[in-house]
């Protein structure tokens, strides 16, 4: 590190620590896990390293705690159902959500142009960011710790599942829809992209067998695709008389 400007202070990582109710054997793992890649280009330290290794570690470490708390809890669900279950809970939204709760964006390093261009709340920064919290967690206090910690962030979403499960997301009920029905899959398009990098607006629309069933705006491009999604649903049964 180039010097004290470039990272938290040792008191904020400590803030940290309490936060997340961990104590690091080795800090430099904590650390490591907040580093943005964008960091690195401004360093002249070649033995740095960004998030990435552990982020991986702690995507995998992730799905398993999650999964198999699913297969405990609800003995009822078939493969389908843990399959949702498990995406729902594991997706960037729902980690981002964790992390913003935790104030992970505020220890986030990251380059002067990521900076700018508000990677400290952005979705993707963030749950890869918590992801390799998770991975630092577990190489530094093992396996159950690692395991408590994803459980006291996502167990009240865990229960709220109960016996009907995760909701089929748009995207995924209009695919299914479109299957049933003998038709091609959709096609999402971009119509207009606008606003500045930290506060963008996606307008899509969707196509099916080439004719466009719905247009959605929102803040990130998935957001507008599910809400192209809904509409296209919501005309396609409305045309079928479908329920």
């Amino acid at each position: 590190m180039t010097g004290p400007e470039t990272a938290p202070a040792q008191g904020q990582w400590a803030a940290l620590e309490r936060t997340l109710g961990v104590r690091f054997k080795e800090r430099g793992l904590l650390r490591e896990a907040l580093v943005h890649r964008s960091f690195l280009n401004e360093q002249d330290d070649p033995s740095l390293g960004s998030y990435d290794r552990l982020e991986y570690l702690g995507d995998a470490f992730l799905d398993w705690v999650v999964a198999a708390e699913l297969y405990r809890l609800y003995p009822h669900y078939d493969e389908g159902d843990l399959t949702r279950a498990r995406a729902s809970l594991v997706r960037g939204e729902t980690l981002a959500d964790v992390a913003r709760s935790l104030g992970l964006g505020a220890y986030l390093l990251l380059g002067q142009g990521e900076e700018a261009g508000g990677g400290r709340d952005r979705d993707r920064n963030l749950a890869a960011a918590l992801e390799a919290v998770i991975g630092a967690v577990l190489l530094d206090q093992g396996e159950e710790a690692g395991r408590s910690l994803v459980l006291q962030w996502l167990q009240p979403r865990i229960q709220a599942m109960g016996d009907s499960g995760a909701e089929r997301d748009a995207k995924s009920a209009l695919q299914e829809f479109l299957q049933g029905q003998g038709l091609p899959l959709p096609v999402y398009e971009t119509v207009s992209d606008t606003g500045e990098p930290h506060d963008r607006t996606f307008a899509v629309r969707v196509l099916v067998d080439g004719r466009a069933m719905g247009q959605g705006v929102g803040s990130r491009r998935s957001d507008a695709e599910q809400a192209a999604a809904r509409e296209a649903l919501a005309a396609l049964h409305g045309s079928t008389g479908s329920p």
